[in-house]
């Protein structure tokens, strides 16, 4: 007998198999065909992964006796567990208040995050067309990851997620490149993962193939590690690589080096550029000694590096931790300016990238077509934030903001709505958001876990798990469709925020306008089909009933061996960039006129609000970088076992100079604080001499842990970063998140470590012991 096809799911970090379906007991292993897996997810469904599961719909008990006059006890109080019947009529009830008394514009839908991997059950998608369904809602704009590079790109070359689908990929770099100049570094780390699901996992076996055809790395970055391999390094002082790029480009243009025939035909403003490096317009000439003395980069390494650049062909590649720093956007300009400056943009294995090293999906050569995304509907409230703004619009409403050229106003939020995501990771300076979060009149958030957002919440709604609800998976750039059937029973109570929604929307009238009449098995059948007809090449995939039978298929599409705007290098008149000039803009007349003392009209270095050579390192001397976990994504099944494995004695670890250490009394292991005026955080000392002295590492995503749940917290126990991170805009024109600009102290923690409460429960009190007050009360 033929063997049975084999199941699969997908997460973020790849496909997997999944063995023993029956019931709820199952066993997840790597996918066979997966070249370089991973471990991370395996035990997605395990007993300890979902002992921290939300089980029923659960209500903060201040909320449901005193609604917002209860509001500064987020976090400190328990919960009631609610039939769903009731849940929805109360949730139903209090939105249909928020919007008869302050209107759409006062419901706050941003529900920033990764979400869950699947095309049709993404709670974000689900969450907007079901707030859009009801009248609208205040939305955000940007990411975290690469808010300043989305925002700045467009007016140089154009939008940066068009440039990151069409990136050079890996196997013409192999082919073409000589050197490779990763600002950031290049870690393999952030190639563990593509959002909507990693498919075969190739960045590793690229690098191998460039360097056995010769091609160098160089590592620009204070941590040797940030390229996995043999690589050059160049430790540099974090929030300074423009300086150092307009030290470079002041080389080639001095020595003659530089491509007058590309900057004349394909480029606006070299003249503008030239005259600022070589000090003829405005302030010292960028020359390599200038730039030594503000990146620690000798001055003659400086030199040698532009010589070798321009020797042969070169990529520059920033990463995108680059621009999530104060005037991040500038490293981007930067980088686009010399390699423009080099006259090798649109030739193989040259120019420039903007995320190499940051998703398996960028480079890949994979077949890619667009669809299979649920449609979210018109949203009709026109009001919106800056995605890292979330505390700024929560304390200042009515407050204005200057964005992308215009100037706005923050919305007044009664309600805030979050599916998919876990704020109390991402966002900076977490005390403020503590302040901040109190502001909303009610806070919904559908959660699978008790994360520290789900604690934070008034109403907390249990959502299913892939593996608990059937779905398409699908990541462009990945190459494959995934048939992901369900292989559990939910957990507790969980519903798929589809089903959460419907039910609300069935409450509040709007059943068929959310639904369209399809069940979640109907809307997989529909989205399959279109995606079928969206391309010609297409047509080719099976029907639903034998794809769904297959398990995983390899989209019938052609390799895409490419090259980032080859057809504009060839031709730029038949094939302008979307930029005003149609031209790569190394100086922009459209952000020139602005006149933002922040952003200038062409690539600059510009102080950071926090770095070493300001004042305030006198008094916190260690520049704290938070990067990417090698063993999770982001917050995400963070009491996991792949991730409780990275930790020690159950805390992050903090990379440290074992000099900085020494100093300090600091050994390795040590339990230490981390602190500056935002805040305090604990973490256990990792000690080694590949990182720059004065620089410390960290990597996002242990569970928020405070003390207490008062923004003046003295101290948070599990080793979060954004404890202490800055809240402020990368500069009045892209507003994106300088996380990557913060300035520390670090001590030995000598009194006794207090225990981990991140994975605690809440506590939960009987139904019969909440009162209940009018809806409208307290509001």
């Amino acid at each position: 007998m033929p063997a049975e096809p084999a199941t699969f799911t997908l997460s973020h970090w790849g496909v997997h198999e999944v063995q023993g379906a029956t019931g709820n007991e199952l066993r997840l292993t790597p996918w066979a065909d997966d070249p370089d897996p991973g471990t991370i997810g395996l035990d997605l469904g395990s007993p300890a992964v979902d002992a921290l599961r939300v089980r029923k719909p659960s209500f903060r008990q201040g909320w449901l006796a005193e609604r917002a006059l209860s509001r500064a006890r987020r976090g400190q109080e328990a919960f009631v567990e609610l039939p769903w019947s009731e849940a929805v009529g109360i949730v139903a009830e209090e939105l249909a208040r928020v919007i008869r008394e302050r209107g759409n514009a006062a419901i706050y839908g941003g529900s920033y995050g990764w979400a869950s991997a699947g095309r049709f059950h993404h709670a974000q998608s689900h969450l907007h067309r079901f707030l859009n369904t009801i009248g609208g809602h205040v939305q955000s704009r940007d990411s975290y990851s690469h808010g300043a590079g989305s925002v700045i790109m467009p007016r140089i070359v154009g939008p940066m997620d068009e440039l990151l689908a069409e990136h050079t990929d890996w196997g013409t770099l192999a082919e073409a490149t000589d050197l490779f100049v990763a600002f950031g570094g290049l870690p393999l780390r952030n190639t563990r993962m593509s959002g909507g699901g990693a498919g075969r996992h190739m960045v590793r076996a690229a690098l191998d193939r460039m360097r056995a055809r010769g091609t160098r790395l160089v590592n620009i970055s204070p941590i040797r590690q940030d390229i996995d391999g043999a690589a050059d390094w160049i430790p540099i002082r974090p929030g300074t690589d423009a300086a150092l790029i307009l030290a470079l480009i002041h080389v080639l243009i001095s020595e003659g080096l530089h491509d007058r025939g590309f900057l004349q035909s394909h480029c606006v403003g070299f003249d503008q550029v030239r005259n600022q490096v070589l000090g003829l317009s405005e302030g010292p000439a960028r020359t390599p000694q200038w730039a030594e003395a503000i990146t620690g980069v000798p001055a003659g390494t400086t030199v040698e590096l532009a010589r070798r650049m321009a020797a042969g062909r070169t990529l520059v590649n920033a990463s995108w931790s680059l621009q999530r720093q104060s005037h991040g956007e500038q490293n981007y300009w930067a980088v686009v300016t010399l390699a423009a400056v080099l006259g090798q943009i649109g030739l193989p294995g040259g120019g420039f990238g903007l995320g190499y090293g940051c998703l398996n999906s960028i480079g890949n050569d994979a077949g890619t077509a667009s669809g299979l995304r649920v449609p979210q509907g018109s949203n009709p409230v026109r009001d919106f934030i800056p995605v890292a703004r979330l505390s700024d619009m929560l304390l200042n409403p009515g407050a204005s903001f200057r964005y992308d050229g215009g100037t706005h106003r923050y919305p007044a939020i009664a309600l805030v709505y979050w599916a998919g995501g876990n704020p109390f990771h991402h966002h900076q300076d977490l005390h403020r958001l503590i302040a901040a979060w109190t502001r909303p009149e009610t806070i919904v958030v559908h959660e699978q876990y008790w994360t520290a957002t789900a604690k934070a919440a008034d109403i907390v709604l249990p959502a299913s798990t892939t593996l608990e609800r059937d779905d398409i998976g699908y990541a462009p750039g990945e190459g494959q469709l995934v048939a992901m059937r369900r292989v559990r029973h939910p957990v507790g109570e969980a519903r798929s925020d589809f089903e959460i929604f419907a039910a609300l929307a069935g409450a509040m009238g709007q059943a068929a306008a959310y639904t369209d009449g399809r069940d979640a098995g109907q809307w997989l059948r529909h989205m399959y089909a279109a995606f079928r007809a969206s391309a010609p090449a297409l047509a080719a995939l099976p029907d639903f009933a034998r794809f769904w039978q297959a398990g995983r298929l390899d989209l019938p599409l052609p390799r895409r061996p490419r090259v980032l705007l080859g057809a504009f290098r060839a031709d730029p008149d038949a094939a302008p960039l979307p930029t005003p000039s149609g031209k790569v803009e190394l100086h922009a007349a459209s952000i020139a006129g602005l006149a933002l003392a922040d952003c200038p009209g062409q690539a600059s270095w510009l102080e950071p609000a926090e770095w070493l050579g300001a004042p305030a390192a006198a008094t916190w001397p260690i520049h704290l970088l938070s990067q990417e976990p090698r063993n999770r994504l982001h917050s995400q099944l963070d009491h996991g076992a792949a991730s409780q494995a990275g930790k020690i004695k159950g805390r992050e670890p903090l990379l440290m100079n074992a000099g900085d250490a020494r100093t300090r009394g600091i050994a390795d292991g040590d339990l230490v604080r981390v602190f500056n005026a935002r805040g305090a955080f604990l973490a256990a000392a990792r000690l080694g001499a590949d990182i720059l002295p004065g620089v410390a590492a960290i990597a996002t995503g242990a569970w928020f842990d405070p003390v207490t749940w008062d923004p003046a917290n003295p101290l948070e126990r599990h080793g979060n970063p954004n404890v202490v991170t800055l809240d402020a805009g990368a500069s009045e024109f892209t507003q994106a998140t300088v996380a990557q600009s913060c300035l520390v102290q670090v001590e030995r923690f000598r009194e006794a470590a207090p225990a981990i409460r991140a994975f605690d429960l809440p506590d939960f009190v009987a139904q019969d012991s909440r009162t209940r007050p009018s809806p409208h009360d307290g509001a």
